[in-house]
């Protein structure tokens, strides 16, 4: 309505716009992430920086990312800076991600590493970038599926993010999650309803265990390995980063496991003691020291 004698007009405001992120911040973050995680980001990612942090910044009633990096640099080590690793982190999953590569798991590499294993029929396998685990539960799904009686399964998931272990811990996706390439079958299979939620059965749940853990850093838990899957993470790094996780994979892997990375991914030119060989239609690496 119009305004009344002798009111007062209040002019509109709009919030202040955040000011764009300085030079000498953008390189004091990607040094951050670096150190933090390995992940290189190049001068072209700062559109990443904002979506991803600018949440963060405002969670922290701070206006904007350069307020953000004085935050960091007056606590280092804080909490916050745990956040900017866990937001940075890359989490694209979902279930059974690159059929081809479940395929000749089902039709020939699993077959030939049971063919190895069978005196011992036990089979123990690392998915070193699990995120929120749906690559460790396919895996475990497609071993529960092939009945082999009185075989032992053990899947370790680890990741560098603690809120993507703790979710892959509690098996718990939202359905959006679980309509990313799980197979209506498997869902009713394997899964319960939670409220909003559908939960993985606690016998695949027993089959994996999740751990935060930095790839650069030499495998710790309990080795060796079989099968370690380590895809789709290796591009996010640099050359002399590569070798050291895979330096660490090699040594984790038992006598005649194998390796597999992302179908886009080789390790030409990166290291030549992995050989590889194409087991059903994939490339496999095996490590010889």
């Amino acid at each position: 309505p119009p305004a009344g004698p002798g009111a007062r007009m209040i002019p509109a405001t709009t919030p202040p716009k955040e000011a764009a992120l300085t030079p000498s911040n953008y390189d004091y973050l990607c040094r951050l992430v670096y150190q933090s995680s390995g992940i290189v980001l190049d001068s072209t990612k700062e559109y990443l920086l904002q979506a991803r942090l600018l949440p963060i910044a405002r969670s922290q009633t701070l206006r904007d990312l350069n307020a953000l990096c004085d935050a960091l640099r007056a606590a280092p080590a804080s909490p916050l800076e745990r956040e900017i690793v866990n937001a940075m982190t890359t989490n694209e999953t979902f279930w059974f991600r690159d059929p081809a590569l479940w395929s000749a798991l089902r039709s020939s590499l699993l077959p030939a590493l049971f063919d190895r294993r069978r005196p011992y029929q036990s089979l123990r396998c690392w998915s070193a970038a699990s995120s929120t685990g749906q690559e460790a539960y396919s895996l475990a799904i497609t071993l529960n599926e092939l009945n082999l009686s009185g075989w032992s399964f053990e899947i370790i998931g680890t990741d560098i993010s603690s809120r993507v272990v703790e979710q892959a811990r509690a098996g718990l996706y939202h359905p959006v999650e679980v309509n990313r390439g799980l197979p209506a079958p498997m869902l009713v299979k394997y899964f319960q309803r939670q409220g909003l939620h559908w939960q993985i059965a606690d016998a695949l749940r027993a089959m994996a265990r999740f751990h935060q853990f930095d790839l650069r850093t030499p495998m710790v838990l309990a080795g060796p390995f079989d099968l370690v899957l380590c895809r789709n993470i290796l591009i996010y790094f640099d050359l002399d980063t590569k070798r050291r996780i895979l330096d660490h994979i090699g040594r984790a892997l038992a006598p005649g496991g194998y390796l597999l990375l992302g179908a886009t991914e080789n390790l030409l030119g990166v290291d030549s003691r992995f050989r590889s060989s194409t087991i059903g239609g994939i490339l496999a690496y095996q490590f010889s020291p």
